[in-house]
């Protein structure tokens, strides 16, 4: 796997004119090699040239990790050292570098600060763009991991969907959404889960509390896992105790034909911020379009947000691997939020909704 990335990025860089690229602990890196790391005071840096063998600095703690890395040197440092020195033993290892790419949204003044010590003429340019070229499209084997994720989920919701009661707080639902997930072989959370009762489901990046659910309240629940590096993100809307309201019918039945409407446009050939106004007219239509206020979809693999957004704007088309959520939801400020959300891959003449948790209004805790 390594090697045939590692080629993959190295015929990026050199039809681009890019000398090098420099990846942190994180996504790309773990994408790159297999190998986690953490982002922390120890600086970690692999630089992969255009042309001849990758070079790793590392704290000496880490070392024994690389070992196995097929054709890649490796410079590292004791703690309490100024890891300059081997950084610097790193550069001169490297064919003369005059451009390089780094990871704008996640390289830190730490790294680029011991970077220009070396190289203090480097012009630097964004490596998303190169990664994007590997990582937009899944293989087989990651979009399975990424059904096990959706499997672990899946069950974990039914789980604890089963035992919500009024009365119960928002925070224990989390909770046990938690436990739920790791009792079926749930990984590190791409994010914390989010669960939010009546009118409070109006923030759609709220934070769980206290409140207590009551009967008649929707009840938002957006979460996701990971296996094996890949993971889930799925959003389901209930209501607890009794039968909606017209008003919450309303609401609900809108976006969940918005969510429909954005599944059925994404297809290949099909711009991305066309499966966002597919859905968008939905909830438009309906009455609901100043309550939307996000875009309709992000990718997922790895990150809980990654390429390609479904935004508009967006004119990136779709291909066969693309993975992404179709996620429209209706946020009335101090009244009523409903999310639906499902996790896609483009097909060949489609997209399937690798989510299957049913998508009807259902009553919860009676």
């Amino acid at each position: 796997m390594f090697v045939e990335r590692l080629s993959r990025i190295q015929s990026e860089l050199k039809q681009r004119q890019i000398d090098c690229m420099a990846l942190v602990p994180g996504y790309n890196l773990r994408y790159m090699t297999g190998l986690e790391f953490h982002l922390m005071e120890r600086a970690t840096l692999l630089f992969i040239p255009a042309q001849g063998a990758p070079v790793f600095v590392v704290p000496t703690l880490e070392q024994a990790k690389v070992a196995d890395l097929p054709g890649v040197s490796c410079f590292s440092y004791d703690d309490g050292k100024d890891p300059s020195d081997a950084l610097n033993a790193a550069t001169r290892a490297l064919p003369e570098i005059h451009t390089l790419a780094v990871e704008n949204l996640r390289m830190r003044v730490h790294e680029l600060n011991l970077i220009r010590r070396p190289l203090p003429n480097v012009q630097l340019s964004d490596t998303q763009p190169i990664m994007d070229t590997l990582r937009l499209r899944k293989t087989a084997d990651e979009i399975a991991h990424m059904l096990k994720a959706i499997e672990v989920t899946e069950t974990a919701l039914q789980t604890v969907i089963d035992s919500v009661r009024a009365g119960m707080t928002e925070i224990q639902v989390a909770n046990d959404l938690l436990v739920a997930m790791l009792k079926v072989g749930g990984g590190v959370l791409p994010f914390e889960p989010i669960v939010l009762t009546g009118a409070r489901g109006a923030m759609p990046h709220g934070v769980p509390t206290e409140a207590e659910i009551q009967t008649g309240d929707l009840l938002l629940i957006d979460y996701g896992t990971s296996v094996d590096g890949y993971i889930s993100d799925l959003t389901r809307t209930f209501i607890v105790g009794q039968n909606p309201t017209p008003r919450q019918l309303e609401v609900y039945e809108a976006v969940k034909a918005a969510n429909a409407a954005g599944r059925a446009a994404a297809k290949p050939g099909v711009a991305c911020q066309d499966v966002d106004r597919a859905a968008r007219k939905v909830i438009e239509e309906a009455g609901f379009g100043p309550y939307f206020f996000h875009r309709v979809g992000h990718g997922i693999g790895m990150e809980g947000h990654e390429g390609p957004y479904m935004v508009e704007g967006n004119t990136q088309i779709l291909e066969p691997g693309m993975c992404f959520t179709i996620e429209p939801g209706i946020y009335i400020q101090g009244e009523i939020g409903v999310r639906i959300e499902d996790d896609m891959v483009v097909t060949e003449d489609g997209a399937e909704s690798l989510t299957k948790f049913p998508r009807e209004f259902k009553i919860i805790g009676g």
